[in-house]
């Protein structure tokens, strides 16, 4: 079987069907498996489509056993720290994270339906980086980070610059998703999936947003979408609108501008925008900012 598509690669990372990489290669088939980091695979030569699945399933490559790539939740004084192969149903039913990270445990529910959420991974959710996932703008909004690692070592990259491009990642092809770091904080969300119906879709627009306060003042605000541009994003310039205190005039503006819809089969470019802009409303009167 010779794999050419990225895509379909990737969608298998995100419902982890494969137990294992299997690669034809002069007839013969090789599965490849990471069992320590020190001994990481790269996708080889010849095959790089296959760098979807090295980022997206960590021990499932092989269906070995790797703590490396664990399915647990761990809780910390400052953080709660999810590893690559969590499945949407640990997060909806862990005793802490479905409620400290509630918009998280909302998208695992909307993700798909039950069997996908057995299996499906956050892990493979962000590695596979579609632009129109569910997991990924509650992350972005939560401010997480990313623990990657290789043969070369471990590092950290904020959330926030991991989607580099459309279906594109900072992780480098030798490096595998490895843990999610998301920081403790007391702070008020809001999470919205607007698509065809609740469950086995794909968004039309993602919408997740947080407001930190202190003191009674608003600290820090975060706010991410899917399915308006060519990665989940971001939008600094709404968030440093709405710290400023700007009539929701220019805030809305500020969406629109830091946004680029495409249409597409499933929705169009005005409906999106039109949608985006009614969330970050509902999004404002929620967090008290707006009435």
């Amino acid at each position: 079987m010779h794999l050419k598509h990225r895509s379909v690669l990737a969608l298998m990372a995100v419902l982890s069907l494969l137990p294992a990489a299997a690669v034809a290669q002069e007839g013969r088939t090789n599965t490849l498996s990471p069992k320590a980091v020190g001994s990481t695979p790269q996708a080889p030569d010849g095959h790089p489509d296959l760098t979807g699945l090295w980022n997206g399933l960590g021990d499932n490559l092989g269906g070995v056993p790797n703590q490396m790539y664990n399915a647990g939740i761990e809780v910390r004084d400052d953080a709660i720290v999810l590893g690559a192969l969590t499945t949407y149903m640990d997060v909806r039913r862990h005793p802490v994270a479905s409620t400290e990270l509630a918009m998280l445990a909302q998208a695992a529910r909307e993700t798909g339906g039950v069997a996908i959420q057995n299996r499906g991974t956050l892990g493979g959710n962000i590695a596979n980086a579609s632009p129109a996932a569910d997991s990924p703008p509650a992350l972005l909004a939560y401010g997480a980070e990313v623990e990657l690692v290789s043969s070369r070592g471990v590092r950290r990259v904020p959330y926030a610059s991991f989607h580099t491009g459309y279906k594109q990642t900072a992780a480098a092809p030798s490096e595998l998703v490895a843990r999610v770091i998301v920081p403790r904080a007391d702070r008020v969300c809001l999470y919205r999936k607007v698509g065809p119906r609740r469950a086995q879709a794909i968004s039309k627009v993602c919408f997740a947003g947080c407001v930190e306060r202190r003191a009674g003042s608003v600290t820090a605000v975060r706010i991410a979408l899917g399915g308006v541009a060519p990665v989940p994003l971001r939008v600094p310039a709404v968030e440093q609108a709405i710290v400023a205190g700007e009539p929701l005039a220019r805030v809305l503006q500020a969406l629109d501008g830091a946004i680029a819809p495409i249409d597409d089969v499933r929705s169009t470019s005005r409906y999106r925008r039109r949608v985006a802009a009614n969330l970050l409303g509902e999004f404002l009167v929620h967090v008290g900012l707006a009435s």
